[in-house]
């Protein structure tokens, strides 16, 4: 097969002294010199034969960003507790690009398989300071990411990105610990301590009272016929009548009624 020995560049390539070709027998290569950021991107090669055209796989060239920008985070680990509040902050140092940065956070708790995105500022210059000294043109720009009463599943280490002038940074990474109060947490178990030992007492006293309430019923209930049988044997016995009879063998009656019918005295009481 056979190349173009003259390569022709459009576009932006056109005229730029850094992009060459190297064409030879069965070889076609594109040469970039002086690498830039703006040169990362996923470069083809196609050919055409018989009016029908083929690209290959292609082949992804990044470039690395230059060393004098720089993330910085503050201490690598800081503990807290919970309700507290705590400012992450994230620092840019660079004097290649005057451009606008997008900062975004994650956060990596225990646990979890890959950070997750939590927060992002968007494009923002306006927190940037130049460098204090004459003809300097380095620059720093402070972003920070306020957290409010945290709480225990806060905890993890954050991460701040930059993305600028076509790269994108990470920094170290700030852990963030949330440790429970001593002091609170002997408090806690004090005050549900004391809640349980009322409510055991509490209930020791309606158990109490009730077990009382059925013992009196039981009494009255065992005491209440004895009580009615005692009663209606006192009625009884004041409904009686006593009654005294004087009785004579037959020898003494036949003698009275021979005796013209003595006279006979009946006595007789009633006991009222």
């Amino acid at each position: 097969s056979t190349f173009e020995r003259n390569a022709t560049f459009y576009h932006e390539f056109k005229d730029n002294p850094r992009f060459s070709v190297e064409n030879g027998q069965e070889k076609n290569h594109l040469r970039i010199s002086d690498m830039q950021l703006s040169d990362s991107g996923t470069y083809y090669c196609g050919s055409s034969y018989s009016n029908k055209m083929e690209f290959g796989e292609g082949a992804i060239v990044i470039v690395k960003g230059s060393r004098n920008m720089t993330v910085r985070q503050q201490s690598v680990s800081e503990s807290v507790q919970p309700g507290d509040s705590v400012t992450l902050n994230c620092t840019i140092h660079t004097e290649t690009c005057a451009g606008e940065y997008s900062v975004y956070w994650f956060r990596h708790g225990s646990g979890e398989s890959h950070p997750g995105i939590i927060y992002t500022h968007g494009d923002r210059s306006d927190q940037c300071e130049k460098s204090p000294e004459a003809g300097s043109p380095t620059q720093s720009c402070v972003f920070n990411l306020p957290k409010r009463n945290l709480i225990l599943s806060d905890a993890g280490t954050y991460y701040c990105a930059v993305a600028s002038c076509g790269q994108i940074l990470f920094g170290n990474g700030t852990k963030l610990d949330i440790e429970a109060d001593p002091l609170l947490l002997v408090y806690c178990l004090g005050v549900a301590l004391a809640l349980s030992f009322i409510l055991i007492i509490a209930l020791a006293s309606i158990m109490y009272k009730m077990n009382k309430r059925k013992c009196r019923e039981l009494v009255s209930q065992t005491r209440g016929p004895t009580v009615s049988q005692t009663d209606a044997g006192a009625q009884d016995a004041d409904s009686l009548h006593y009654v005294a009879l004087n009785l004579s063998n037959k020898n003494n009656r036949s003698r009275r009624q021979r005796s013209n019918m003595e006279e006979e005295t009946v006595y007789s009481g009633i006991r009222q």
